[in-house]
């Protein structure tokens, strides 16, 4: 099957569809579905146990390592407070940070591309996907800066005072909403904003001044750190990029 390789970003979610390189060790602040669109794939795990499945969901902040053993795979990222990815979170939780093959088969692979695509993720898996509980406003409130390019970069400072708290307080709420520390999502934040960057100019030095990283290089640190690749392995290789409200 000809590869196309493709990435779709949202406002609450990400997808990417096509080849990848077996990845480093690495674990990033949103949760993730994994899917072999043409067979199954490996995951490493810290303690040493190796997976092969058809699809996976992994919770944020878990270390993993990815061999797609030269299959087709499509990775859907899950803002962590989207209403999916809330409504997951008590059985990642349950489950150790990990599920595996939580998916429907692999049948059609039009039909599947067209619900990949479309994020209809109660078609994808086997799992209900209700509301989970609200997201707490001052949480919120602090989400909607980190977003914004212009607002990315305030500091903790900054973020927990505009919601009247102290520093230390603010984390805390931080982490029990999100899962993830505020750390680790502003990082996240970071590489989303370079990321919608590719939709304007395919450069990877245009990207990294899109999301306000200080330089091309540094870009690169934090990619590899969030995905276990280097940019240029994944997004050089790309055909279409696409942002959608």
């Amino acid at each position: 099957m000809p590869s196309r390789n493709t990435l779709t970003l949202g406002a609450d979610r990400a997808l990417y569809v096509g080849d990848l390189p077996t990845t480093g060790w690495h674990c990033h602040a949103a949760p993730v579905l994994l899917m072999g669109l043409s067979g199954r794939f490996a995951l490493h795990w810290g303690s040493g146990r190796v997976d092969t499945c058809h699809s996976a969901l992994v919770d944020a902040g878990v270390h993993h390592l990815l061999d797609p053993c030269g299959e087709q795979v499509a990775l859907m990222y899950l803002e962590p407070d989207s209403r999916e990815a809330r409504s997951l979170r008590g059985l990642l939780v349950q489950q150790g940070g990990v599920v595996l093959d939580v998916a429907v088969p692999v049948r059609a692979r039009s039909a599947m591309d067209a619900r990949l695509r479309s994020f209809d993720l109660q078609a994808l898996l086997h799992l209900p996907c209700s509301d989970g509980s609200p997201l707490d406003p001052r949480v919120a409130h602090s989400l909607r800066a980190l977003r914004s390019p212009q607002d990315a970069r305030l500091a903790r400072g900054g973020l927990a005072s505009g919601v009247q708290l102290s520093p230390s307080r603010f984390n805390h709420l931080f982490r029990a909403e999100m899962g993830v520390s505020l750390r680790s999502y502003r990082v996240w934040s970071q590489v989303r904003l370079a990321l919608a960057g590719l939709a304007v100019s395919p450069r990877l030095t245009d990207a990294a001044l899109h999301g306000d990283f200080s330089d091309s290089a540094h870009f690169s640190r934090m990619f590899r750190q969030t995905f276990g690749m280097t940019p240029s392995s994944v997004l050089k290789p790309l055909k279409e990029v696409v942002v959608i409200d």
